[in-house]
C-alpha cells in the first residue's frame, strides 16, 4: 500500500514543479502604479514634482515610492519630502538631493515608507526662493 502512495506523491510535486507554481511566500505585485503630482509657485518660481508610487500588500499605511520627478523654478531649489513621524522636523526626503535652478531631477529610491495607522501618509513638494526666507509647499496625500 505505501509503495503506491509514494509514486502518487512524486507525480504531485512534479507536476507543481512542471507547472511553475510559485512558492507561497513569493512577492506579489502589490497593484497599480499611482501618482502624486505637486505644484508650487509661478513663473520664474514655478516648481512642479511627480511622485509614482504603489501600495504595499498587506501591509497597513505602507508605499513603495518608485520614482521621484522634480522641476524646479529658475530661481529657486525644490525638494520632495514625505511626513516621516519620526523625522526630526516631521518630514524625510525622498531624494538624495534637490533639483536648483531651472534643472529637473529623477530619482528611482524604489524605498518603502510606513507610518502607524491613523497617520495619513502625504508628500510635499518645497521650494525656496535663493538668498530669502520665502518657500512655497504643495501637500498630497497618498
Amino acid at each position: 500500500m505505501r509503495l503506491s502512495v509514494l509514486p502518487a506523491a512524486a507525480a504531485l510535486v512534479a507536476a507543481t514543479l512542471v507547472s511553475g507554481a510559485a512558492p507561497a511566500t513569493a512577492d506579489t505585485p502589490a497593484g497599480p502604479v499611482l501618482q502624486a503630482d505637486l505644484e508650487a509657485g509661478k513663473g520664474r518660481h514655478h516648481n512642479t514634482a511627480t511622485v509614482l508610487y504603489e501600495r504595499v500588500d498587506g501591509a497597513v499605511n505602507s508605499v513603495r515610492i518608485k520614482s521621484v520627478t522634480i522641476y524646479s523654478g529658475e530661481l529657486d531649489c525644490a525638494w520632495v519630502a514625505w511626513n516621516n513621524p519620526q523625522g526630526t522636523d516631521g518630514w524625510s526626503n525622498l531624494t538624495t538631493e534637490p533639483s536648483c535652478n531651472g534643472t529637473g531631477l529623477v530619482e528611482y529610491p524604489d524605498i518603502v515608507i510606513k507610518a502607524p495607522a491613523g497617520h495619513p501618509l502625504k508628500v510635499r513638494l518645497a521650494s525656496d526662493h535663493l538668498g530669502s526666507d520665502v518657500v512655497h509647499k504643495d501637500i498630497q496625500k497618498l
